[in-house]
């Protein structure tokens, strides 16, 4: 019998997901379904790119928080733009950072030239020398190697016997990839994918095979899980950001998984809810990024072949109240923007009565007294009817 069949007996590598109930599998479709419509909608370069930038910085945010570093999220966006400068005594906590945004621009790289390694031991340890790569350390601790002594994880939780890490590794490779997880229908790579992210993530947690950095390493796991199987990359990040915000309830839950003797059904509702509540959240982000592009578009449709100054003045008038999106005091509309600042300058007030008198005709804005508002609600128009109560676009 080995050490940590006594002191770790919930390191079963065994999980019975035909007991989970309905809502779990039902939280499981929603996530697929949400992640197959992200990596099919359109969005012009710069969303594209911001949405990409954002997600990954809460990603390495919340990844490197969980274990203590406090460079906020704002900061951490601009590492990942390239553009972070600390004081020296906060130096390493931007290379914590830095370490997490390059494997996951490694891993995302991989993917593009499909050159991604399979899941290892080896993988798992390169993981763990990244993480760990030029940050301050206890001297005992060897990046990409298993520690040689027994650990508190949080003051509360022993981690397994430094004698089983290797054999309890090698189990979780084998288990990983093995027939459990191996789904036989076609297209649900997605879903084995989202479970495996998850037990792999608490597995290590429980066994804590390294010195140092084995969260950041759970976290590198998970999303090379994810996105080996086709996950978006902002989405990649989602169930990272979900434990670090609802960090209480993230070690209830591993606490009670391990209490219980290794019931780990809770904490994948608890992981895939986080997950879904997530992808919503990005999905009302992408639609209001097309409802803008329906609404742009339809506004130089009703232009198109119109190039009088006055012409242009009016489009750039309503497409900039699209922007606006709210209802703008009148005496307002001509300092917006700057470009209709600039374009009403050297005009009089009748001038813009007159552009939005014209505007209105064409039913392009509202006014009410003394306020106006681009009617963007047009928009509707183009999407299948059914009933809506509230629909804020």
């Amino acid at each position: 019998m080995r050490k940590y069949e006594q002191t770790h007996p919930w390191l079963k590598f065994h999980i019975r997901l035909w007991e989970i109930g309905h809502e779990f599998w039902l939280h499981l479709g929603e996530a697929v379904s949400k992640c197959e419509h992200l990596s099919k909608v359109p969005l012009r370069p710069a969303t594209a790119q911001l949405l990409h930038q954002v997600y990954m910085a809460k990603g390495a945010a919340a990844t490197t928080a969980i274990e203590g570093n406090t460079l906020s999220e704002e900061e951490v966006l601009r590492a990942v733009e390239g553009r972070l400068e600390v004081a020296p005594s906060r130096e390493y906590l931007k290379q914590e950072v830095d370490n997490v945004i390059a494997a996951f621009m490694r891993i995302s790289s991989q993917i593009s030239s499909q050159t991604l390694p399979p899941l290892s031991v080896s993988l798992m340890k390169q993981f763990n020398a990244q993480v760990l790569q030029d940050v301050p350390k206890e001297e005992w601790v060897v990046p990409g190697e298993y520690r040689d002594r027994s650990v508190i994880v949080g003051r509360v939780y022993r981690g397994a016997p430094a004698e089983d890490c290797d054999y309890l590794m090698d189990r979780l490779c084998e288990w990983l990839n093995g027939p459990d997880f191996a789904l036989s229908k076609p297209g649900m790579e997605m879903v084995s994918a989202i479970i495996k992210a998850v037990l792999a993530h608490v597995y290590l947690a429980w066994i804590h095979p390294f010195g140092d950095g084995n969260g950041r390493t759970a976290r590198l796991v998970e999303f090379y899980l994810l996105m080996s199987a086709g996950m978006p990359a902002p989405a990649a990040h989602l169930m990272s950001n979900h434990y670090n915000q609802t960090k209480e309830e993230y070690y209830r839950q591993l606490d009670h998984a391990s209490k219980s003797g290794g019931d780990l059904m809770p904490f994948l509702c608890y992981a895939v809810r986080g997950l879904v509540d997530g992808l919503r959240g990005q999905l009302e982000y992408v639609w209001t990024q097309q409802w803008d592009m329906t609404w742009r578009n339809h506004v130089h449709e009703l232009f198109q072949n119109r190039t009088r100054p006055g012409d242009v003045r009016q489009r750039h008038l309503a497409l900039d109240l699209g922007q606006k999106n709210d209802w703008v005091e009148l005496s307002q509309v001509d300092e917006l923007t700057p470009r209709l600042a600039k374009a009403y300058a050297t005009k009089t007030t009748k001038t813009l009565q007159r552009d939005l008198a014209e505007l209105e005709e064409m039913g392009l804005i509202v006014r009410e007294g003394r306020k106006v508002r681009a009617k963007r609600e047009l928009i509707f128009a183009f999407l299948p009817l059914r009933h809506r109560s509230e629909v804020d676009v």
